[in-house]
This record gives structure tokens, sequence and C-alpha cells, in this order.
């Protein structure tokens, strides 16, 4: 028999999906995946989420999302999905270890941060190490940091570090920024960012399980430098997690899942949420935002269509 909603993702868009569908005795089907929580599972302190006054852990939000939602009658399989036909309904999902029918799918799968490719960034990543200066940029006051980058996110980010720290190095592998030309002067007229270009991160270096400096090489002259700094910044951009949806969904050129008329997909009774449809925001409170919607479109599409 086919399950009223199947959701693909978990995080806080592919959670609050879950409590707002079990709250309408729809009984969802999460498939959170076997790295459940999204990208705050790799955040430490989380101060900007309404309700904390005193912050919480990212991993220990997730957790109470994920309470939540199995109080409503929410199925949670930490399974990956690894195959959807959308070609006829109901529609059917297949995961690492089961295949189920849906009548209304919703997709919560993320985006993924660009990394460095370093082993350090990975261990460090919440210590120091961040890919989003609006979640973090407040832990970094009065400080020096560094943030990786040339586009017009990068000098965004950068400009905003500088309400915090007391000095911000951009690193470019070019000898030019991407950014445009207005995001660039802002940049260049801010007195607390320098800029490192034609360089490249090489090493993260940490003390007591934190950042304290960087190894930078010069591409040109091969010479290496060590920088030190209590923050790194990432900013190379994001790739959504859309690849199960390719050729099954229509699709921004950037890869994101392109939606109309709330969280609605091309494929009628599929909704998206979250940062795989959202390349904007990309925050957890507007992702939350989104698994709501998504959660309330499915809903009505059942009353529509399904008897």
């Amino acid at each position: 028999m086919a399950r009223e909603v199947v959701i693909i993702g978990s995080g806080p868009a592919g959670y609050t999906a879950a409590v707002y569908t079990g709250r309408a005795l729809l009984e969802p089907l999460v498939f959170a995946g076997s790295l459940s929580g999204g990208q705050l599972m790799l955040t430490t302190d989380v101060e900007n989420y309404p309700g904390f006054p005193e912050g919480i852990m990212g991993p220990e939000l997730m957790e109470n999302f994920r309470k939540q939602a199995e109080r409503f009658g929410a199925e949670v399989a930490y399974e990956d999905v690894i195959e959807v036909d959308f070609s006829s309904h109901p529609y059917k999902v297949k995961s690492t270890a089961q295949e189920i029918e849906a009548k209304t799918v919703i997709i919560s799968t993320g985006a993924s941060a660009k990394m460095l490719g370093l082993e350090s960034e990975g261990r460090l990543m919440g210590h120091g190490v961040s890919t989003c200066a609006t979640c973090d940029g407040f832990f970094f006051r009065g400080q020096e940091i560094a943030i990786v980058g040339g586009g017009d996110s990068a000098m965004e980010e950068a400009n905003f570090l500088t309400r915090f720290a007391d000095k911000v190095t951009v690193i470019h592998r070019r000898d030019s920024l991407r950014a445009s030309k207005i995001m660039q002067q802002k940049s260049f007229d801010n007195p607390k960012v320098e800029f490192l270009f034609d360089s490249a991160v090489t090493e993260i270096f940490e003390q007591d399980g934190k950042v304290s400096g960087i190894e930078v090489e010069n591409l040109k002259s091969n010479e290496k430098s060590k920088v030190e700094l209590s923050g790194l910044f990432i900013a190379i951009g994001h790739t959504p997690n859309t690849q199960l949806f390719e050729g099954k969904l229509e699709l921004h050129d950037n890869g994101y899942i392109r939606c109309g008329d709330g969280s609605r997909t091309s494929i009628e009774g599929v909704f998206a949420c979250g940062d795989v449809q959202d390349f904007t925001y990309r925050q957890a409170v507007t992702a939350a935002g989104s698994g709501c919607m998504a959660a309330l479109d499915a809903e009505r599409w059942l009353e529509k269509n399904t008897s």
C-alpha cells in the first residue's frame, strides 16, 4: 500500500515537514540518510535559531527536531535513497534497504558546501572552520580570521564578518576577483579587509582542538607562509544534492530544484524544501519554514487528488 507522504532527506526542512504531516495524521516516512540531520550536524553553537536565548548545539537541535517528528507519528529510516521513479503514480522511492510507493514525495536533500579537501578542514569544522558567516561570525568578535573565495558570496561574507572580526583576509587562487565590480569595490574600500591573491590554503593548524592558523602557498612563487588566525571561512560555493533528480525534475541552471507556487516542483505531488531549492538564504530557520510550506502543500494536494 502506498504511503501518503515520503520525505527524502532530514535536516530542519525535512523534519519540519515530518512534524506537520505527522500532525495531519499522514504518517510520513522520512528517509533521513546514513548521515542524517543536515549541515547543522557540523555546527557547534547555534545562536540564531529562534526560541533558544542561550543558543543550542547543532546536533542537539536536530535531535530535538527528530524526536518531535517521531512524537507525531513520523517513521525515520536511516537509509540513503538511491533511485526515484516519478513516471507513474503512485511514485516509487528506492532506498538501500527497501522500495516504497508514495502518493506524495517531499524532497529535502539539502546542499553541500564545497570544501578545500584538507583532512584538517573536516576535523576542525565547527571549531574555527565554518561555511556560514551569518551563522558563525558572531563567535569571532575582536579576532583575526580569513575567508577563501573570490565571488559575490565570498565578498558579501567578508564584509559581513568585519562587523565582528578585527581583520578579515580574503584568500583567492587567481590574481583578480570573480565578484561583481560593486562587490569588489565595497571590499577594497573596507579597511578591515585584506587580500592574498594567487594563493591557496594548504594546511590548517590547531591548538587545543581549535584553529590557530593556516599555511598559505603562493601559486606563482610556490612559497609557503604561516598566517596566525582563529577562524577560517570557506566560501567557494555549494552543490545541491540533486543527482537523484536529474532528468526527472526541472532544475535551475545551477542544479537546484526549480519550485513554483510555494514548494511545488515540475511533477504533480512532488514538493521540495530547504537548501535543495534555496540558493539565496540557506539558513536553518528558512529551511524549517519551507519544510512547513511543503507539508501544507502536500496535505492540500492529497485532499484534492486522492479519495
